[in-house]
């Protein structure tokens, strides 16, 4: 298969990443009509395709991975690509005109089992009746070497992208945060971090810095461990917001290599708070940044909707200014939002809320990946 092709099998149009028989259904099947600018359903899929040509001249990618099976005990995230885009049509009804003219692709989703986490999770036999379920009419021998769960889909559909266009700088709609690993890892063989000095900066309210949870490798916890890992712990790890942590900010800085930016800081010296960042950056001679942004690394007031909201976190214009300077002053090369759950606000009011905010943070960061410096 070409690379367009096995993409062709791996993902699926915007919005259907989910699984829905009947619950759920009309919603995604209008969110794509609009997305898609068409008026039958069997359209849809056509469109898919064409966008997938467009890879290899877009300027940034953007992937749907509703995931939430990598996260805590509250469950919700899952929903987050489709209620962001959905509010994203809302708000900017030209989006889809806007986007084809500043070279911006919607690739579509991970489609998700939500049963699955991670192929390495799986043994064999799991993996062949998944394989069986997801890719039908693929030949066996083609399918065998296809992935099935959710972050391994979403780390070879990236691997291919780069393939087909090494400058694409990928956007991802999570999921809870492990579906942020997908991208680090990728990243990491399209820009080996001992090459090219690319780092993450991650607002959020927690250090995702274990290295297993519970015996899991990898999940919403850990990812940060082992992308920091990546980095051989020399401070391109920078964490802005943190404040739910049960150790303090020497035992991560001076045991992993990190470098934090807790929100009392950030909330007590915003602008000084920005110039020890990008200084931070500079110094570590950085020259673009993955910005993954975890929507609880933002004060519970301004974001509930999520799995753990946590209060005494970041005001939203912060983050607004934290992603404008990195695309001003350092250059991005890949972003996200994580860990939109819509059905975990306690109101419909909090709820647009939180995906209203999801969207200004969306909107904010691609125009940031676009930036020429």
């Amino acid at each position: 298969m070409t690379p367009i092709e096995e993409l062709a099998v791996l993902l699926r149009p915007a919005g259907g990443g989910l699984y829905l028989v009947s619950t759920g259904r009309a919603e995604q099947l209008a969110m794509q009509r609009a997305l898609y600018r068409v008026e039958r359903d069997a359209e849809v899929h056509d469109k898919h395709l064409e966008a997938l040509t467009r890879i290899a001249s877009a300027r940034v990618v953007v992937l749907g991975v509703p995931s939430d099976v990598g996260a805590g005990f509250r469950r919700g995230a899952n929903l987050g690509p489709q209620a962001i885009r959905a509010r994203l049509l809302e708000e900017q009804p030209d989006f889809p005109e806007r986007a084809a003219e500043l070279g911006v692709v919607d690739i579509g989703d991970v489609f998700v089992v939500p049963q699955l986490l991670s192929d390495d999770m799986l043994n064999e036999a799991q993996k062949a009746a998944s394989r069986r379920a997801l890719y039908p009419n693929v030949p066996q021998g083609l399918a065998a070497r296809l992935p099935v769960s959710p972050l391994s889909i979403a780390e070879r559909a990236l691997d291919l992208v780069f393939q087909l266009n090494p400058a694409a700088k990928p956007f991802v709609i999570g999921g809870d945060h492990s579906t942020a690993w997908p991208v680090a890892a990728s990243l990491a063989r399209a820009r080996p971090p001992a090459k090219e000095r690319w780092g993450i900066v991650q607002p959020d309210a927690h250090t995702d810095l274990l290295p297993e949870r519970l015996g899991i490798r990898m999940c919403f916890a850990t990812w940060s461990y082992h992308a920091n890992e990546l980095f051989g712990r020399d401070g391109r790890m920078v964490q802005v917001g943190t404040r739910a942590s049960r150790h303090d900010r020497g035992h991560w800085e001076e045991g992993l290599g990190v470098r934090q930016f807790w929100a009392e800081e950030c909330l007590a010296k915003p602008e000084a708070t920005l110039d020890a960042l990008v200084a931070h950056l500079r110094d570590r001679g950085v020259t673009g940044v993955y910005f993954s942004n975890d929507i609880d690394g933002t004060d519970a007031r301004f974001a509930d909707a999520t799995g753990t909201p946590e209060p005494g976190g970041l005001e939203p214009d912060f983050v607004v200014e934290l992603i404008r300077r990195l695309g001003r002053e350092v250059g991005l090369v890949a972003g996200d939002i994580m860990e939109v759950a819509p059905v975990l606000g306690p109101s419909p009011e909090s709820e647009r809320q939180t995906v209203g905010l999801a969207v200004r943070y969306l909107d904010e960061t691609i125009r940031a990946m676009l930036v020429t410096r």
